[in-house]
């Protein structure tokens, strides 16, 4: 078997404790700069991140987390705000010149978000891969207050928050046994 697929999926599952070592900005970047490659609908790339890694944003970010989301969070060396560009369509022209009206295609709001959602969330399973890819490991959530991160990280951008990825390197202490899964006689369909 291929040693990345025990990397990245079978020996990889989602961290809860981190260790005290720091990550930096070229490892943060080098997550992105594998994440712009995702395949999605036009070459849309709806997907937009924040990255919360001082003591300071810590304290502005913890209060808005689920009460059992905090802890995994002060764990974290950096917290990853994904979000969705609810203006992703204004970059078409550029990103996908082979249909020259595609920014038009998305004139109507709500098309517009929806589609903006969707495609983040298609770009948000790459962001965990490649998180794993570059080394390091990573605890998604969905509990925590969307409109007030928005308002404390994202306020006066067309960024809405979508999920929070807890980065760094895994505590295994504090790591849980990893769950079942589906079978694929419980997940298949076939035509």
């Amino acid at each position: 078997m291929n040693p990345a697929i025990n990397e990245l999926f079978t020996d990889a599952h989602t961290t809860y404790s981190f260790t005290s070592e720091s990550v930096t900005d070229a490892e943060l970047t080098s997550i992105y700069d594998l994440v712009k490659f995702a395949p999605t609908p036009m070459n849309s790339q709806a997907l937009r991140v924040h990255f919360v890694r001082t003591l300071e944003g810590k304290e502005r970010l913890l209060p808005l987390l689920d009460e059992g989301n905090r802890v995994k969070s002060a764990s974290a060396a950096a917290v990853a705000i994904l979000a969705f560009d609810t203006e992703f369509n204004e970059f078409l022209p550029d990103h996908f010149p082979q249909v020259p009206n595609a920014r038009d295609i998305y004139q109507d709001s709500e098309k517009r978000i929806a589609s903006a959602r969707e495609i983040a969330t298609l770009q948000a399973g790459f962001f965990i891969l490649a998180v794993r890819t570059v080394g390091l490991d990573a605890g998604p959530m969905a509990g925590f207050n969307r409109a007030g991160v928005d308002a404390e990280f994202l306020s006066g951008s067309s960024w809405r928050s979508l999920y929070l990825v807890n980065i760094g390197h895994s505590d295994p202490q504090g790591q849980r046994p990893r769950n079942p899964r589906l079978s694929a006689e419980r997940a298949l369909g076939w035509s």
